[in-house]
């Protein structure tokens, strides 16, 4: 696996990459043009605050190729650090934009997760809005680990299909422990991790309107939408959340990396 270059941010101990959306892109093809490998985090609140439960998790965010800053309150806490130019990676903008690109670039992608049907629909729409961009394969795995025949099967239909970004849509954590465990394991160069990109990218989930993504309110619209799974994720990961993140400012609390 390659480290990205690219300065962290320290976040309650999750070094959340200090960049754009366009330096996330660009580091993104340098890696895939010289025949690198590794996987991306997208890291939000949420993400951060899984982290604390262990050392673990913290460790497969700290030794990815990059850790986006996929929320807003990651970005302010950046700019505060004094990364003036920190902007938001959001998954599924940053999957449309590398798929964009990759129509001239001809990078071949493959789609793993979502529920039955779901990574099938993905690629009808990307491969509609985005003519000429070559999804060469899906997969939708079961609801537990890969047993050895799963895997074989998977890593032969992607060294058939000579996949350069493998995109994985499991949800935190589940995404980021399987491309840590998978990234030497599968022939494939760049791992992606962006959990609800797949159901939001097919149509499957409403979007959160622009205003709300800006002022750091999306977690808000995904609870009305779907309470009763994300209740407790942002009813207490938020309030925690700030609490940390005032010790770590004041310096009440220290958090390594």
């Amino acid at each position: 696996m390659t480290s990205g270059e690219q300065s962290r941010v320290n976040i309650l101990g999750v070094g959340v990459s200090a960049l754009s959306m366009q330096s996330a892109i660009e580091q993104s093809e340098a890696l895939l043009d010289r025949g690198g490998s590794g996987y991306i985090c997208v890291t939000g609140v949420h993400g951060i605050m899984e982290a604390q439960a262990g050392e673990e998790f913290r460790g497969i965010l700290n030794r990815s190729f990059l850790t986006t800053p996929d929320g807003m309150p990651t970005v302010w806490l950046g700019r505060l650090h004094g990364f003036k130019d920190m902007t938001r990676v959001y998954g599924p903008d940053y999957m449309e934009n590398v798929c964009q690109r990759s129509v001239s670039r001809g990078y071949r992608h493959f789609l793993y997760g979502g529920k039955e049907g779901v990574a099938e629909e993905l690629r009808s729409e990307l491969t509609r809005r985005f003519p000429g961009l070559e999804i060469v394969g899906t997969y939708t795995p079961p609801f537990r680990p890969l047993n050895s025949d799963e895997e074989e099967q998977l890593r032969a239909q992607l060294e058939a299909a000579r996949v350069d970004i493998f995109w994985c849509g499991l949800s935190t954590p589940k995404q980021e422990k399987f491309m840590a465990a998978y990234t030497s394991r599968l022939p494939v160069k760049l791992m992606v991790g962006v959990g609800a990109a797949f159901d939001l990218l097919s149509g499957n989930l409403d979007e959160a309107p622009d205003w709300m993504k800006s002022a750091g309110l999306q977690w808000l619209y995904r609870l009305i939408k779907e309470p009763r799974r994300l209740w407790r994720r942002y009813l207490y990961n938020n309030p925690r959340f700030i609490w940390l993140t005032m010790l770590q400012l004041s310096g009440l609390k220290r958090f390594s990396i």
